[in-house]
């Protein structure tokens, strides 16, 4: 078994970890309610227990894990509220990082967005979920970068997790695309408030296909009315 350091090396077994975990819970791999133990992980990833305990925290931390009691750690089930308070979440700060990207990008930046677009339309078109996600993921993480604020990407980078894991219900992929170029297409021509409300539009269609997706309609209409 892999022995665990300190620094660098610890640190990167519990990325490894993590991410592997992270991974598995986005893929429907790991579903909601399934327990982790250590003992198990540890030998799936040939590691020893330090960096499963450490990557344990990081997801409970993430909201991807909870304690089911002082000894059992369970994949969260995403609740309708939860679901609606990530997207409350997500809305006020796409919209930011959209308006400080168009404000900001050189032409460099939106040609890295424009390879991005396209393959995110290619993994559409292979009907791929977890490339599509993925995809996707990165092009909102782009504009992210551009927007040129370390306090926003921090806020932001624990939710994309999540995030990811929202994109993977979405089961009209093609209209996502389509309105990253129609959002792409705004930035590229510097108008900030039409991006802006573009980046608003489509985070609330999301929400949307997410609530009809993961929820019945009983469920979302309850909701919507509360």
């Amino acid at each position: 078994m892999a022995q665990t350091g300190s620094g660098e090396t610890g640190g990167w077994l519990r990325d490894q970890v993590c991410e592997g975990i992270r991974d598995r819970i986005i893929s429907g791999q790991l579903r909601p309610g399934d327990r982790l133990l250590e003992r198990d992980v540890a030998e799936e990833f040939n590691v020893s227990r330090i960096p499963v305990r450490e990557a344990i925290r990081v997801l409970l931390s993430e909201g991807f894990l909870e304690a089911a009691s002082p000894r059992k750690i369970v994949v969260k089930q995403l609740s309708f509220q939860d679901v609606l308070d990530l997207f409350d979440l997500r809305e006020a700060l796409e919209v930011l990082a959209v308006r400080r990207a168009t404000e900001r990008a050189e032409k460099p930046q939106l040609d890295a967005l424009r390879r991005l677009l396209d393959s995110a339309e290619k993994a559409t078109r292979t009907g791929r979920p977890d490339r599509i996600s993925r995809a996707n993921t990165s092009f909102h993480h782009h504009i992210v970068e551009i927007a040129g604020n370390a306090i926003l990407a921090d806020t932001l980078q624990p939710l994309e997790g999540r995030m990811r894991w929202l994109f993977q219900q979405v089961d009209d992929p093609a209209t996502v695309w389509e309105e990253h170029q129609a959002l792409y297409e705004a930035i590229a021509a510097r108008d900030i408030d039409l991006a802006a409300d573009r980046a608003l539009r489509h985070v609330r269609h999301y929400r949307e296909v997410a609530v009809r997706v993961l929820f019945d309609e009983r469920t979302a209409v309850a909701g919507d009315g509360a």
